[in-house]
């Protein structure tokens, strides 16, 4: 059974997707930008979005019941690979001790303009 998960601390989706889905015991979450959820804007920098992209996933994971030690796998989508070394910094400020699996890339464009998105899947 399929659960759509809705994270009120969260920006709202910017299409029509949901937050992310809980399919058992594994949620699935759709990438989240550095919106500030208050505002729907993006802070300035890809360190800022970045630290925002992560609280805005740790609020999906815990709609979802769940928190970052959950987190398998993660994929990392930057406007500008040059940025890897800054975001992997803060990075690792969230996933502390054994880390996920994780895939990164430099992407042509992301929605909003922003310059960091995280997607992640979780298993409890």
């Amino acid at each position: 059974m399929n659960k759509t998960i809705t994270a009120q601390n969260a920006p709202a989706a910017v299409g029509p997707y949901c937050h992310g889905k809980l399919c058992g015991n594994t949620l699935y979450t759709s990438g989240q930008l550095g919106l500030v959820p208050a505002t729907g804007e993006l802070p300035e920098g890809v360190e800022a979005q970045a630290r925002q992209a992560l609280e805005n996933l740790k609020a999906v994971l815990e709609a979802g019941g769940m928190t970052l030690a959950d987190v398998a796998k993660t994929t990392v989508f930057l406007a500008d690979i040059n940025d890897f070394a800054a975001v992997n910094t803060i990075y690792a400020e969230y996933f502390i001790g054994e880390a996920p699996a994780r895939s990164c890339v430099q992407v042509a464009a992301l929605p909003k303009g922003a310059l960091f998105e995280i997607e992640a899947v979780a298993v409890k």
